[in-house]
C-alpha cells in the first residue's frame, strides 16, 4: 500500500466487523440500511468536488465499495485484481459502482481527493466514481464497520446484499481464487431475475475511523 508504516498501522486495526452503529454515531438505528428494505438517501463529493447523489442512478444497480488505502484486507483485493475486475466486469454490464472513503480528517485511511486520484491511478481501478464521507453521514447509513464493506441495490432502490466481499476473511491474495464472492453472487442473481442467496454478512476487515468516535 502507499507505505509500510500504513500498512502496518491498518494491520493493527484490522478486525471482522459488521456490529450496528452505537451512541457514538449521529444516525439513528431507524434509519440505518437493512437487506430488503429501501436504500437510504445519500449524497456525497467526489473526488472531482462534484456532489453525488444516490437518487441521480434511480433505476439502477449500484454497487457501494468502503475502501482503505492502507489496509491489507482491500490490499489483499486490489493487489490481486479482484477488485479492479469486478468493477470492469459490472460496470460495462451498466451497474454503478461508488468507492467510498468514510475515515476522518487525521483518522488511518482517509484520503484527500488528490490522494484517492493516485490510489485508483496506481491500483488502476475502474469505479464510476470515489466518494468521500470525513463526516462519516455515509458509512453510517450503511452501517460500514470494516473495509472492504460491501452493499448491493437493486434497481428497485433496496438493500439486495450489505456485508463482506466474500467468505475468506484473510490477507492472502491466493484465498481470492476459491473464495465465494457475495457481491457477484448478487449481481449474477440480479441479472438474471432470481433472488438473492446470501443477503447479509458480517464484514471483515480493518475498522473505519469515523468522526469522533
Amino acid at each position: 500500500m502507499r507505505t509500510l508504516g500504513r500498512f502496518l498501522a491498518a494491520a493493527a486495526f484490522a478486525a471482522v466487523a459488521g456490529f450496528a452503529v452505537d451512541r457514538a454515531t449521529a444516525v439513528p438505528s431507524a434509519t440505518i440500511a437493512k437487506p430488503g428494505e429501501r436504500a437510504p438517501s445519500f449524497s456525497a463529493p467526489d473526488i472531482a468536488g462534484k456532489t453525488i447523489r444516490l437518487g441521480d442512478y434511480a433505476g439502477k444497480i449500484v454497487v457501494l465499495e468502503w475502501t482503505n488505502d492502507g489496509c491489507p484486507f482491500v490490499g489483499k483485493h486490489y493487489d490481486s485484481g479482484n477488485m479492479q475486475a469486478l468493477q470492469q466486469k459490472y460496470t460495462t454490464t451498466g451497474v454503478v459502482w461508488l468507492t467510498v472513503a468514510s475515515s476522518a480528517p487525521g483518522e488511518q485511511g482517509y484520503v484527500t481527493p488528490a490522494e484517492a486520484k493516485s490510489d485508483l491511478a496506481r491500483w488502476h481501478a475502474a469505479p464510476t466514481d470515489f466518494l468521500l464521507d470525513p463526516e462519516g453521514m455515509v458509512g453510517r447509513l450503511y452501517d460500514a464497520r470494516a473495509t472492504p464493506h460491501m452493499v448491493v441495490i437493486d434497481r428497485s432502490g433496496r438493500v439486495a446484499y450489505m456485508g463482506a466481499i466474500d467468505d475468506k476473511p484473510s490477507t492472502r491474495l491466493a484465498d481470492v481464487r476459491t473464495a465465494h464472492n457475495y457481491v457477484a453472487a448478487a449481481l449474477d442473481a440480479i441479472a438474471a431475475g432470481q433472488p438473492v442467496a446470501v443477503t447479509s454478512t458480517r464484514a471483515y476487515g480493518c475498522s473505519i475511523k469515523y468522526k469522533d468516535e
